[in-house]
């Protein structure tokens, strides 16, 4: 499947209208941005760039009978032909993948020829709102404990593709490993996994069964990493017993080297892990993990731990490869310049007035003694401009720069010159059609990650209430916007038709 057609019919109908009135080769500037992030979250985290990379390399690589599936009849030949031959020639900029996201800011800004930026939207978003969601998502249940997070979601992800970048997008935003295989082999990072009910039932429903089963699981697994499920029966009374008795029998304790631990998937999991922690003690397995699933996600996990739950591990399936709370996120393609003119749309719902014009983002950081950041510096604003206005200038000089609140005048902060640091979050990927943009591991996506959310405050990065982070627009963003709206309304209000 060519994902750069997985469309919505009506790219191509505009397409043609483009086309036949000349405007296919007008510059046209798309900013691809959410405006709310899911579950009061305070931000989002980037995943799906590398795949919106690859999905424009294959515009155009269909052949002309392709597109005579969905646009038949003569009056759409040479359009077809046109489109059998179009690839995509333009610029686009975009954020990392591990970035961290505000509302209103450019994720992807695509610069083009009108036709050519226009078929990307639906492909784009189909790519980058499945991927933050799951990430975003990830990063909440990651957040919610200092313990590792296992994604397991693959079998309730919708379809196996969702199945293998979801898990992707749960890495970079902070699981430790995923279960599933292709995942893992096409980024070159292991997949982990244990066993299921079905293992331990194969050996036949005795309490002897089981443990013939752990036995023999360990004798074909000796050397790697050891996990036991141990409630397929009762997990008191003969699960974490068996499983005791099998390691014993098999010489796995302490100074095992490759790690070994019992799995929890069913009942009172505070409970079970503070019972089963006393028994391994007590039978001298200190340091024989306890790995939890269920059903888990972030206000669950945090519950848990706030009953004194000893659970060393915990697995999410659905939670996070589904984005089960908030599954559909809301990445929107919006229009914001075209030649040299910017444009906007406007709404009478007011969350949904954009910014226009061809715009970059820096995010500006500061020193402070109080940062956990391994190099001291927190971030402190982030700032959207159009590209070569008076801030961005001043910002990329060094010089002093005030930042002001959108909606408030009276809230601002200077920042002197020497006192700040800032980087652009928008970066070219695409260069006249090629590719331009630096390629990244998978850990080094998820490195990035956890370094960048390092650089926020406590306060930013908790789960509930978040306190908000300032992110404002330069003040000729404001003004342009103005100017536009004021002329507008104006019109508006005169306009009548006889």
């Amino acid at each position: 499947m060519n994902n750069a057609y997985c469309s919505d019919k009506y790219q191509y109908t505009m397409g043609k209208s483009y086309y036949e009135c000349g405007h296919k080769d007008r510059i046209a500037i798309f900013n691809l941005f959410y405006r709310k992030a899911p579950e009061n979250n305070n931000w989002a985290v980037v995943s799906g760039t590398e795949e919106v990379i690859e999905m424009v390399r294959h515009l155009g690589d269909e052949p002309e009978s392709f597109y005579e599936k969905f646009l038949p009849g003569e009056e759409y030949r040479e359009f077809r032909r046109y489109l059998s031959t179009m690839r995509f020639t333009g610029d686009i900029y975009a954020m990392r993948e591990g970035e961290i996201v505000f509302p209103n800011q450019p994720i992807v800004t695509v610069v083009g020829p009108l036709i050519e930026a226009q078929v990307l939207e639906t492909p784009m978003l189909t790519i980058l709102n499945h991927q933050m969601a799951v990430a975003t998502k990830a990063s909440r249940v990651c957040r919610a404990t200092n313990h590792p997070v296992s994604e397991f979601g693959s079998r309730r992800a919708h379809g196996p593709w969702a199945a293998v970048y979801g898990a992707k997008a749960a890495i970079i935003a902070g699981c430790a490993s995923t279960s599933n295989i292709l995942t893992g082999a096409m980024s070159g990072v292991p997949s982990t996994g244990t066993m299921a009910h079905s293992f331990v039932t194969s050996y036949g429903s005795t309490v002897e069964g089981e443990h013939e089963a752990f036995r023999d699981y360990i004798k074909t697994h000796r050397g790697e990493n050891i996990i036991l499920l141990i409630d397929t029966y009762d997990t008191l009374r003969c699960g974490i017993l068996n499983a005791i008795r099998a390691f014993r029998e098999s010489g796995i304790d302490d100074s095992y080297p490759g790690g070994y631990g019992v799995r929890l998937d069913s009942g009172d999991l505070a409970y079970l892990s503070t019972e089963v922690r006393r028994i391994l003690d007590e039978h001298g397995l200190t340091k024989c993990k306890i790995f939890a699933t269920n059903g888990l996600d972030e206000y669950l996990i945090t519950d848990l731990e706030r009953q004194g739950a000893r659970i060393d591990s915990y697995g999410v399936g659905d939670a996070i490869a589904t984005s089960k709370a908030a599954p559909c996120f809301g990445n929107v393609y919006k229009l914001v310049q075209i030649d040299d003119k910017p444009v906007l749309k406007r709404s009478e719902d007011k969350i949904k007035l954009i910014n226009p014009g061809f715009q970059v983002t820096y995010r500006i950081d500061v020193k402070s003694d109080k940062s956990a950041a391994p190099d001291g510096m927190i971030h402190k604003v982030d700032v959207t401009c159009l590209r070569g206005d008076s801030l961005e200038k001043a910002i990329l000089a060094g010089e002093e720069i005030t930042v002001r609140d959108e909606y408030d005048a009276y809230k601002y902060k200077t920042f002197p010159k020497g006192e700040y640091t800032a980087r652009p979050l928008q970066l070219p990927v695409i260069k006249g059609g090629e590719r331009v943009a630096e390629v990244h591991t998978l850990p080094e996506k998820k490195a990035f990650f956890d370094d960048n959310l390092l650089h926020f405050s406590p306060a930013e990065r908790r789960l509930i209430n978040p306190h908000y982070y300032k992110v404002d627009i330069s003040d000729d963003l404001y003004n342009t916007k103005m100017e536009i709206l004021d002329i507008l309304v104006r019109e508006i209000k005169s306009f009548t038709i006889d």
